[in-house]
């Protein structure tokens, strides 16, 4: 492995030249800058020919780029490197690429033609979002000017297809629509509060309620979808930009966020209407319609919206939204229709949560858990709304039924309601119309549809490394999943999987070549096993505008009888910093954000880093996944921003600086029949019942359990430790407890609700899934509720239930919890005296 070599830029010319390019108030660094000049050409050579190549390649994408490169550098040295550079540069955008460039687009976000957008004062089309896109200011629904920072390579506009446009067209006094009767609810009839509330009202009522047929004719649907393709196709010019027909299925029932984000390969093809919410809000009759068209001839996908609203519905694993059984048949058509999903966006990251990944100590990055509309008496549920989650089920439904739901790559979007898109922290101007249009209603956290303005995040992207930039191109990267997601900055990342790379292999020019011909890019499945452990060669390199790249990271998921693992491996990082001998985590790389004048400074971290890394741990007989992350430096977020700009403290409710990111799509391990049949073999809870074991009843369980403290052992991981279950509420007696009664207290519950404390658990121990952060819970020595119903313990995880039924086998008692698929992995074991032996 490498730890930030000079060769690899951290600390060299190109991370000074970078890091003056990004920050104006800095000098261009000379010789005297930094010791060891002598690899000083080379590395600018590097960095001038990627900058400039990389400006020309994209026209005008990157000209603040090419402008900023051009003027802090005609001096004698760095233009002769700088244009060395370019003469080995990589061939330009309209020349096809077989080594693939990075093209970095927007899968989400909605103009006028979309009702919520209207009413929130948007008045802009498809056609003004395209030249947004391209780097051509547009108005902002309150009247100002706003304008991209670095101009986008590829887009789709993706409006709500429900009644798309219809809002707009009923309030056009020369469209036909606006003098139907079912249109008339529709038409505001005074630029008033109370007027915009109304229609808000009776769009809520309209969306829930059933189909207006009236204002779905294809007349007049047909009619703004056509528009659509034809907007599309006038922005499309390939080689340069690329505009893709997409549209937004908008499912969701009870509040739950189901949508997805449909993109068709050809516009040429598509069909006179889409499907809609409207035809059916179940995500399995909307893969049957895509399975039709793509019959048909008209390729598409679908990417399903970030999972942080879905409250628990977009990943299930025992039934789908009609209540029928996850199978195999499920699985294949997901896999077959949604090849992507949304991991941040600006109502959030969906990656991961603390509670779900509490040993990550980046999981907490942009967490946003709210219903849409804020429904009375409701919150979100974690469990099914997460990524990192839901690959670890997947692996888990594949080893234990023999399918995997969810196989997904990565991609990033806005869901912006402005048709603008607030990309930097530096140039946040909301998302939601006039409802957060100006710095002190952001600040000032209006509530708009219960969302809480200034924990909204800026927008991510969706990078994709594609042969050339055009639909055919883009759409085949995101098909074979050969994508990544960054939260905003366009970093670049590159993850290859294989079983043959050397050690060195990033020394040779031609590594990525190599990294094609002997393995697999992001997104895909590792070739039979050649060797005793995968190995990974990842790739990075900083945006030119943005911070310096603290380190990159593998997430390895994993699975054993059905319980499912995760472990983030910090595998090359900037600096000199040294990994903790025992974990192995590398220390942070510490700040430069001055929270009083919200600025940093680009004097830490790394241009590119770059590494070849084997797992340690690697297990032949577990299928698992890796997915790489790229972490900038701590920069301020909008909030200090805008606060130092208005004068106030900045919003104790999010964090004043957080530390940008990139994530690749994972690449899969699946074991061999052979390398099965080396898997220790678990127990199951049909195996129990072949011995004759007998589950307990409530009265048994409370025998068993209630003031008891065992000890439990996981029969997977081998850990061990002690529950302690309190008393129960009500005596049974009904008699009340004496001040002195170790059930004075607890009496107040209910007579099967309890409190139960975990001990003896630390934070090393390999935690299966769903556990909650039990390592802190028993530091802290805090409790939590459960109950015994229906022959089983349960608890909660952010309301999501957790139960567990015991099984009598002998004179042992096994556990078998709910979401470890038919496993009974937990064994009340004898007393134990010693915790952590080591003689």
């Amino acid at each position: 492995m490498v730890f930030g070599r000079r060769d690899l830029v951290p600390g060299g010319v190109a991370n000074d030249l970078l890091s003056n390019l990004s920050n104006p108030a800095n000098p261009v660094p000379t010789l005297e800058h930094r010791q060891g000049a002598d690899d000083y050409p080379g590395a600018a050579a590097r960095l001038g020919g990627f900058l400039l190549a990389d400006a020309l390649r994209g026209g005008p994408r990157h000209d603040n780029v090419l402008k900023s490169f051009a003027s802090r550098a005609l001096s004698g040295t760095l233009l002769g490197v700088a244009l060395l550079g370019l003469a080995a540069a990589p061939a330009l955008a309209q020349t096809r690429n077989p080594d693939r460039d990075a093209y970095f687009g927007e899968t989400h976000v909605h103009t006028s033609w979309s009702l919520d957008a209207w009413l929130g004062g948007n008045r802009t089309d498809p056609g003004d979002a395209y030249k947004y896109f391209k780097g051509e200011p547009i108005k902002h629904p309150l009247g100002y000017e706003v304008k991209i920072d670095t101009p986008l390579d590829w887009a789709g506009v993706t409006d709500h297809s429900e009644y798309v446009g219809v809002i707009k067209l009923a309030n056009d006094p020369g469209s036909p629509i606006s003098r139907i009767p079912a249109a008339q609810p529709l038409i505001l009839r005074a630029d008033t509060t109370a007027e915009k509330n109304r229609i808000f009202e009776y769009v809520v009522k309209l969306m829930g309620g059933p189909p207006t047929k009236a204002l779905m004719v294809p007349a007049i649907a047909g009619t703004v979808w056509k528009q659509n393709v034809e907007l599309a196709d006038k922005a499309n010019q390939p080689g340069k930009f690329t505009a893709f027909c997409s549209y937004e299925w908008t499912s969701t029932p009870n509040n739950m966020n189901l949508h997805r984000n449909i993109f068709f390969k050809d516009c040429s093809k598509v069909p006179p209407m889409p499907f809609s919410a409207l035809d059916s809000s179940h995500p399995v009759d909307l893969w049957n319609w895509m399975d039709t068209q793509r019959k048909a001839g008209n390729e598409l996908l679908a990417i399903s919206h970030n999972a942080n609203l879905s409250d628990g519905r977009m990943y299930p694993t025992e039934v789908d939204s009609k209540g029928r059984p996850i199978d195999a048949a499920y699985a294949a058509s997901r896999d077959r229709n949604e090849r992507l999903i949304e991991i941040k966006q600006i109502k959030g990251t969906s990656e991961t949560h603390p509670l779900l990944s509490p040993s990550d100590e980046f999981a907490g990055f942009e967490i946003m858990s709210i219903l849409l509309g804020d429904p009375a008496g409701r919150f979100p549920h974690i469990v099914g709304s997460y990524a990192r989650q839901a690959l670890k089920d997947g692996l888990a439904m594949q080893d234990t039924k023999g399918f995997n739901p969810f196989k997904f790559g990565f991609g990033a979007a806005s869901d912006s309601h402005n048709t603008a898109v607030p990309y930097r922290q530096n140039n946040f101007f909301g998302q939601a119309g006039a409802a957060d249009g100006t710095a002190k209603e952001r600040i000032s956290g209006v509530l708009f549809a219960g969302m809480d303005p200034r924990v909204v995040g800026t927008a991510g992207l969706t990078g994709a490394w594609a042969e050339e930039n055009t639909r055919a191109s883009i759409f085949d990267a995101m098909q074979r999943k050969e994508t990544f997601a960054v939260s905003g900055p366009h970093i670049r990342v590159r993850l290859f999987g294989g079983w043959e790379y050397a050690p060195d292999m990033l020394a040779d020019a031609g590594w990525v070549k190599t990294g094609y011909a002997k393995g697999v890019p992001m997104g895909g499945d590792l070739p039979p096993a050649k060797g005793k452990a995968p190995t990974f060669v990842v790739w990075a390199v900083k945006d030119p505008t943005s911070g310096n790249l603290d380190r990159i990271q593998i997430v390895k998921g994993w699975t054993r009888s059905g319980q499912s693992f995760e472990k983030v491996f910090d595998v090359v990082w900037a600096g000199n910093r040294k990994p903790d001998k025992w974990t192995g985590a590398v220390p942070p790389i510490g700040s430069t954000v001055d929270v009083e004048t919200a600025t940093y400074t680009n004097t830490i971290g790394s241009v590119e880093l770059k590494t070849v890394w084997t797992d340690p741990e690697f297990d032949p007989s577990m299928h698992a996944f890796y997915y790489a992350r790229v972490l900038e430096i701590p920069t301020p977020r909008w909030t200090t921003i805008q606060s130092k700009e208005l004068g106030v403290a900045p919003p104790d409710v999010v964090a004043t600086s957080l530390q940008e990111r990139a994530w690749t799509s994972p690449i899969w391990y699946t074991p061999s029949a052979e390398a099965r049949k080396t898997a220790k073999s678990g127990t199951t809870v049909a195996d129990l019942k072949k011995k004759g074991a007998l589950a307990l009843n409530d009265a048994q369980l409370k025998a068993l359990l209630v003031q008891k403290s065992p000890w439990l052992q996981n029969t997977v991981t081998g850990d061990k430790y002690q529950i302690v279950y309190g008393n129960s509420g009500k005596p049974a007696s009904g008699k009340a407890a004496a001040p002195f009664q170790t059930g004075f207290i607890t009496q107040q519950f209910a007579a099967n609700q309890a409190q139960l404390q975990l001990r003896y658990v630390g934070s090393k121990m390999t935690l299966p899934s769903l556990t909650g952060n039990v390592a802190d819970a028993s530091y802290l020595a805090t409790s939590s509720p459960y109950f015994i119903n229906d022959g089983k313990i349960v608890t909660a995880l952010v309301g999501t239930p957790i139960e567990i039924a015991v099984y009598k086998v002998g004179d042992k008692y096994i556990g078998a919890r709910s979401n470890e698929f038919g496993y009974a992995n937990y064994e009340i074991i004898p007393t134990v005296t010693e915790l952590a032996p080591f003689r």
